[in-house]
């Protein structure tokens, strides 16, 4: 299901994540998208992005997301949320992680939205560049 509107994305992200459905989330995302990493890494394209999502869903946690905003001009869009992901590690403890998201989305086409640019650890000091 696509976004008709920008905010749109960050519920199908967690409805999409929390079914453990790789192909719902990557389809939230332009072909070209960037993906920071919370190192300042940057992942490019769909294939990148599809090998971050597979180490996240393999913690088969749950994911809760809170847009903060989400600001259009034009066919760009600034989105913010805050998440938090749920799971057990592999010695059973307790595995807590969570960030506030920064990401740029664009109208397509057909008037649906998806990530041009993702960078959940947004809050983080990491320098990173990304070009779009």
């Amino acid at each position: 299901m696509p976004a008709k509107e920008p905010k749109e994305l960050h519920t199908l992200f967690v409805t999409a994540f929390n079914a453990g459905d790789i192909e719902q989330i990557l389809a939230l995302y332009e072909k070209d998208a960037k993906f920071s990493l919370e190192d300042g890494a940057i992942i490019e394209g769909i294939a990148g992005i599809r090998e971050v999502v597979k180490g996240f869903l393999a913690l088969k946690g749950k994911m809760v997301l809170q847009t903060h905003f989400a600001t259009e001009a034009g066919d760009i869009a600034l989105l913010s949320g805050g998440w938090t992901l749920a799971s057990t590690g592999p010695d059973f403890q307790p595995i807590e992680m969570n960030g506030i998201t920064v990401e740029v989305a664009r109208r397509q086409a057909d008037g649906t939205w998806k990530y041009l640019i993702d960078y959940p650890y947004g809050t983080k000091t990491t320098e990173a560049t990304v070009k779009a």
